[in-house]
């Protein structure tokens, strides 16, 4: 018997995306973006635009923080995850990375990652095995580490751990929430790095990130989220060469500022 065709990589459809916070708090408004398959896009936004509550939408971790979507949908491939829980989003293939971290700090490294690979483990174990090859292919620290309570590593080490903690669910979407917050530069740079080497395996990214220059040279394609609403979207390369984009968010004066 021939084998089936392997099935097309799915895009992330979001569409006039309304989130409320209680009864009158506004935190999304008519939001539409879309990550095509085994893309990298970028979500750019100052501090209480939207964009954790958007990732919050997506991966099914809204209520938790007593969110709710309004109107809209959200579609991945051919599953809806709107109004759905964080089981189903990862069951999708849609894992986020939240912002700070938030290892388990007192676990090992290695029980951190088991974590991540529960919803694996029992049906497939050799997955379970895949993915954490390539969490160590990618983050040799944390094989040397494994037996160490996570708590103990370094902020950056820490970032790595709860990157590689989501990968062990294997997804196909990797919502990352300001993954370089709080790093230093040398670390940035590594993230970045990770970020482009996780894409390059397959795996399509959506950054929240406010370091713009790092996530428009990763992206192919960005957002701005300006007080719940998309202010400006295009190709990454033309964004960052946007006065806007280049005042706002790259610390750039443009034009005649400054001039005698």
């Amino acid at each position: 018997m021939p084998e089936a065709p392997p099935q097309d990589p799915p895009a992330l459809h979001v569409e006039g995306l309304d989130v409320t916070y209680g009864r009158a708090l506004s935190a999304l408004r008519s939001v539409s973006l879309t990550v095509p398959p085994g893309a990298v896009v970028a979500l750019l936004g100052a501090n209480g635009a939207g964009k954790s509550t958007l990732l919050r939408a997506l991966s099914g971790t809204l209520r938790l923080h007593r969110g709710t979507v309004t109107a809209g949908r959200v579609r991945y491939g051919g599953t809806t995850l709107d109004g759905r829980d964080p089981v189903a989003a990862v069951r999708a293939g849609v894992v986020q990375v939240p912002e700070g971290r938030r290892v388990f700090a007192g676990l090992t490294v290695e029980e951190n990652l088991r974590t991540g690979g529960l919803g694996l483990s029992r049906r497939e174990p050799a997955l379970v095995r895949e993915a954490r090859d390539r969490v160590y292919g990618l983050f040799p620290v944390l094989a040397e580490r494994g037996r160490q309570a996570a708590g103990l590593l370094s902020g950056g080490e820490q970032q790595m751990l709860a990157i590689g903690r989501a990968l062990m669910a294997a997804p196909r979407l990797l919502l990352l929430d300001e993954p370089s917050l709080g790093l230093a530069p040398r670390m940035v740079v590594r993230i970045a790095e990770v970020i482009r080497e996780i894409n390059a395996q397959g795996t399509a990214v959506l950054l929240v990130e406010q370091n713009a220059g790092m996530a428009l040279s990763l992206a192919d394609h960005a957002y701005v989220l300006d007080v719940g609403e998309i202010r400006l979207s295009g190709p990454a390369d033309e964004l960052a060469q946007s006065d806007a984009v280049r005042r706002l968010y790259l610390g750039e004066t443009t034009g005649d500022q400054g001039a005698a």
